[in-house]
């Protein structure tokens, strides 16, 4: 799963949030791994190495989100294949693209 990140202004990162890159000085010395949980003395030590945006992971999404997106996604692939007919054995080709995509968008089973 790729991890999803936002650069922030060093003004509105807060002790505990986690670096989603390396961070490295003007140099190209390691300041910090990714996946660093950051401290209030980490960071007040950032304007010292003239930082003043960082990488930070953006918090994992709520269940009701994931929820959502997999309805849109649902209803958003009903739409695109609302022509098909998945029983018509002559539309083998589109029944079989239905199933991947609908694997690769809603991340469910598997494809034949």
């Amino acid at each position: 799963m790729a991890v999803t990140h936002q650069h922030l202004p060093l003004e509105q990162v807060r002790p505990g949030m986690i670096l989603s890159d390396v961070l490295l000085d003007a140099h190209g010395q390691v300041l910090l791994p990714q996946g660093a949980v950051l401290t209030e003395n980490m960071l007040a030590l950032m304007p010292r190495h003239n930082i003043d945006m960082l990488p930070i992971q953006a918090p994992p999404p709520s269940p009701e989100a994931i929820a959502a997106q997999q309805a849109a996604d649902s209803e958003r692939l009903a739409y695109l294949f609302r022509k098909h007919d998945p029983d018509d054995p002559l539309d083998a080709a589109t029944t079989l693209l239905r199933d991947y995509v609908t694997v690769y968008r809603l991340g469910t089973g598997e494809a034949a």
